[in-house]
């Protein structure tokens, strides 16, 4: 028996989780590097972050419209109706 309100996750749902968690990790360590500029390792992980990050912005923006100015400029987003959609912290059908 479930209790509570209970919202399925979706695809969208899942990239956002993925955009969300990749970005945390380019952001800390971005501060690491800030600190640690000769670490090799370290600079690697932050391009594959990078990329990784880049890569679910541009199939996220391809599926449901750009999250960052970065993607708002490429091929999927042909038009300014993307400013249309719901922004990601709300939720779709207004306000509950």
């Amino acid at each position: 028996m479930m209790r509570g309100n209970f919202t399925p996750v979706t695809g969208k749902d899942r990239m956002m989780q993925k955009i969300n968690e990749v970005s945390f990790a380019v952001n800390d360590i971005h501060l690491y590097l800030d600190t640690h500029p000769c670490d090799e390792k370290a600079m690697e992980f932050f391009r594959e972050n990078v990329r990784m990050r880049k890569e679910a912005l541009s199939e996220y923006a391809r599926m449901y419209g750009p999250l960052t100015i970065d993607t708002a400029d490429d091929c999927a987003s042909r038009s300014w109706q993307w400013i249309q959609q719901p922004f990601p912290w709300e939720k779709e059908g207004g306000c509950r």
